[in-house]
C-alpha cells in the first residue's frame, strides 16, 4: 500500500544492501507520506537499521533510489541532511555536556541561528519535560531523559522528516509514553516520522507498518488492515502450563500457528466454532487442563507471525 503521490514526503524504490555475502536488505521499495508515524517491524537481523541509514544519507545502497521531496539522497546526502534528522539507536551525547549544552552544540552543528536556538530549545525542552533538568550533566540523566535529549537534539533545526531506529529501546514505560506524547505533537505538525522498534504495542501506534523478513517487505498496510489480512481465527487459551498447550497443539489438525504469550496461548485456527471443541479434547486427552479457551483479536505480533513468520513460533 503506497501513499498518492502528490502526499509522498519518502520514495523509495528497489533498495538492495549487501556486506559481503550478508544480503541485508533485497529490493525494498515503499512510498511514505507527509505527517505519517510509518514503521518498520521485524526480527534483529530484518534490515531496520540498514534501510534507516540508507534513508538517512549515511549509507550508500548498492542499488535504488531515495528521494525526500525533491532531494535526490543517494545522490545528494548532505543536501538531504538538512531536511531530516537521524536519530540512531545509540544517539551521539555528550555525557561531560548539560542539557542545553547540547542542545546548542547541534544547534551549531546544523547552522541554526542563536536567537531560533533560543526558542526552540525552550519550546522543545517544554515538551519533553526537560525544563528542570537543563543544568544537568547528560551523564547524569536516566535512560528515558537521555532519548528526550536526544529527540529534542535532532529536531533543534526543524526537521521535515524524523528517523528514529528503535529510540525506547530499554526506556521505561513512563518516559516511552512520554516520548510517543512528542511524537503525535510532531506528527500533527506536519512532520514525516520513520521508525522501527521492537515493541509491539508501539508498532500498533504507527499510521502503516511495513513487516520486514530476510530484508524484504513481506506486508505494509495500516495497523487495522493487517489484522484483517490475517487468515484464520484467534484462540487465546489460558492453562496452569501453556508450553504444555503449545506442544499439544502445534500440529494439530486445523491449527495454523502458536504462539506462546506470556501464561497464555495463542493459538490460530481454520474455524474457530469447529476447532475449539476438538482442542478442548485434545487437551483433556493429554492431561492438560483445565484450559479457558476464548475468542480474541489478533494483535500485531500475531499478525507478523502469520503473515510472515513460520505460523508455528514459540
Amino acid at each position: 500500500m503506497s501513499a498518492a503521490p502528490s502526499s509522498v514526503a519518502i520514495h523509495a524504490h528497489a533498495l538492495v544492501r549487501s556486506f559481503g555475502a550478508v544480503h541485508a536488505v533485497r529490493g525494498v521499495s515503499v512510498d511514505i507520506a507527509r505527517g505519517e508515524i510509518f514503521g518498520l517491524v521485524g526480527p534483529d537481523g530484518a534490515g531496520k537499521t540498514t534501510i534507516m541509514r540508507m534513508l538517512a544519507g549515511v549509507l550508500r545502497p548498492d542499488s535504488g533510489e531515495i528521494r525526500l521531496d525533491n532531494i535526490d539522497v543517494v545522490a545528494q546526502p548532505e543536501r538531504a541532511k538538512a531536511a531530516l534528522s537521524y536519530m540512531p539507536q545509540r544517539f551521539g551525547l555528550y555525557e561531560d555536556l548539560t542539557v542545553a549544552e547540547n542542545i546548542a552544540f547541534y544547534g551549531e552543528l546544523f547552522s541554526v541561528p542563536r536567537k531560533t536556538q533560543r526558542e526552540r530549545s525552550g519550546q522543545l525542552l517544554e515538551a519533553a519535560g526537560l525544563v528542570p533538568f537543563r543544568q544537568r550533566l547528560a551523564g547524569q540523566l536516566s535512560g528515558g531523559m537521555k532519548q528526550k535529549l536526544g529527540l529534542v537534539c535532532a529536531l533543534i533545526h526543524t526537521p521535515r522528516v524524523l528517523l528514529l531506529d528503535e529510540p525506547t529501546t530499554g526506556v521505561d514505560p513512563v518516559s516511552r509514553r512520554d516520548f510517543w506524547e512528542i511524537l503525535y505533537n510532531l506528527r500533527e505538525s506536519g512532520v514525516t516520522i520513520v521508525l522501527s522498534t521492537a515493541y509491539m504495542d508501539e508498532a500498533e501506534r504507527c499510521s502503516r507498518l511495513a513487516l520486514l523478513h530476510a530484508g524484504e517487505i513481506r506486508q505494509c498496510d495500516t495497523p487495522a488492515r493487517l489484522k484483517q489480512a490475517m487468515p484464520g481465527a484467534l484462540l487465546a487459551i489460558a492453562a496452569a502450563d501453556p508450553r504444555a498447550v503449545h506442544d499439544a497443539l502445534v500440529d494439530a489438525p486445523g491449527v495454523l500457528g502458536a504462539l506462546l504469550m506470556g501464561d497464555r496461548v495463542h493459538v490460530r485456527v481454520d474455524d474457530a466454532a469447529r476447532r475449539t471443541p476438538e482442542i478442548t479434547a485434545r487437551l483433556a486427552s493429554r492431561a492438560i487442563g483445565p484450559a479457558t479457551i476464548t475468542p480474541v483479536e489478533p494483535g500485531i505480533e500475531d499478525v507478523f507471525v502469520a503473515l510472515v513468520g513460520s505460523g508455528s513460533a514459540a
